[in-house]
């Protein structure tokens, strides 16, 4: 009993760099969802199906002759898959891409984000993030050794009493050049942006892209939201600009080019310089993505690529219908006077709150962001989940924009016409006497 006792442990064990990061705004929010809503606009994922070309594609794999496919195939990307990747984004970026130095797929997008902060930063290396962000950046700097640096979008208010547009939200270009120092490392960019749904303006790339060569830094590009932009904007790839090439690690998923979360293949495309580091993180942790998904994704890009500009497009088809589901739910929202911004991009939907502030009361001193006890409270009251705006923000600046959530409109129809009822009688319960 007594050498029991002794062998517990004693000392601590957590590695240093998970000291401050252990905490997860998804990990609470997903549970409370589970917990309380009848609706959930809160976790970025579609609740309707993929398309029937991949499910088909993957089934194909699946029960098909070639046994091999429920092998190991090429650690750092399946053949087939990183062929057609190389073809579709030479086209789009207008260079010849190589298949196996060009090209790496990784566990998602998420793990091609891990792959860039462990590969390049270093101890006390500075990155600039831009807020509000993704909210696993400020972690994964850390864990690397470095420093985030945050610059904000700063909100113009729109003229003639419109509704604000993500485009509205804007980087000071005097502020931004101030974060560059001899201690930056890279800037993450995240265009279209989760969560505000904002598309960077070429003139806003540019500027990003100017910054970057004049300080010799790299640019981590989050582009997985790449195909869902609306009214008639375009997404522009910073890596097209002038000297971004060689600097630029371009970050993809299939999760949300094709509707598939949960297969979880994302890529990484950037010059064989870069990418060799990323391929050693990438061998020494996961090593390998799983061989069936890729093959099905694989034969998607094939399939819109012969289709490529063409209305039967899925890339085409999905932004259509997305745009459309946008616009219901900002006229849903407009008209129980939660004030939307109406985003460019994304799936994703900020929404105004303070005319709601009444339902639930500020504590003053709180350390809780006002937005976070809101939608904890309409979760719990309502059955209605979202995710506070103040999640996207790193702690200094929390309390600056806690009067927004965000929602996400990849939803059925009828998910979206049961959170338009929870809105509609709330207003009602507000207005009655």
């Amino acid at each position: 009993l007594s050498l029991s006792l002794q062998a517990k442990m004693s000392r601590p064990v957590q590695a240093r760099r998970l000291e401050g990061i252990d905490k997860n705004i998804w990990v609470e929010f997903v549970k409370l969802a589970a917990t309380y809503s009848t609706v959930n606009l809160g976790q970025g994922f579609p609740d309707f199906s993929p398309p029937d070309f991949l499910k088909e594609a993957f089934v194909r794999a699946l029960s098909g002759e070639n046994h091999m496919l429920h092998q190991y195939t090429c650690a750092f990307g399946h053949p087939p898959l990183v062929k057609i990747l190389a073809q579709f984004f030479g086209k789009l970026l207008g260079r010849d891409l190589d298949p196996m130095t060009n090209v790496m797929v990784t566990v998602g997008a998420y793990q091609a984000l891990f792959c860039c902060f462990q590969a390049f930063v270093d101890e006390g290396d500075e990155v600039i993030i831009i807020e509000p962000f993704f909210d696993c950046y400020e972690p994964m700097v850390k864990m690397a050794g470095g420093m985030p640096v945050f610059v904000p979008l700063r909100p113009k208010a729109p003229k003639d009493g419109k509704l604000m547009s993500s485009a509205d939200w804007q980087l000071d270009p005097a502020e931004l050049a101030s974060k560059f120092s001899e201690r930056t490392k890279a800037i993450v960019l995240n265009s279209p942006n989760n969560p505000l749904g904002k598309v960077f303006s070429r003139e806003e790339l540019e500027l990003i892209a100017d910054l970057c060569v004049k300080h010799d830094i790299l640019c981590i590009s989050d582009e997985v939201y790449e195909w869902l932009v609306y009214d008639g904007k375009k997404h522009i790839r910073i890596a097209s600009l002038q000297g971004m090439w060689d600097r630029t690690l371009i970050i993809g998923s299939a999760g949300k080019t094709f509707s598939a979360t949960g297969w979880k293949v994302g890529w990484t495309v950037g010059p064989n310089q870069l990418l060799q580091h990323l391929r050693t993180v990438h061998q020494n942790s996961v090593y390998h993505c799983a061989t069936v998904a890729q093959e099905a994704v694989a034969q998607g890009f094939q399939r819109e690529l012969e289709l490529y500009g063409k209305p039967e497009s899925y890339f085409i088809q999905l932004p259509n219908e997305l745009q459309q589901k946008r616009d219901w739910l900002v006229q849903s929202l407009d008209a129980v006077g939660m004030k939307p911004i109406i985003p460019e991009g994304t799936y994703f939907l900020v929404a105004d709150i303070s005319k709601f502030k009444s339902d639930v009361p500020d504590v003053p001193d709180s350390d809780e962001p006002y937005d976070s006890r809101f939608a904890k409270w309409m979760v719990k009251n309502k059955g209605l989940a979202a995710i506070p705006l103040s999640a996207f923000y790193c702690g200094a600046h929390k309390n600056n924009y806690n009067h927004f959530i965000r929602f996400c409109f990849a939803k059925e129809e009828a998910t979206l016409k049961a959170a338009n009822d929870i809105l509609q009688k709330w207003k009602q319960e507000k207005t009655s006497p």
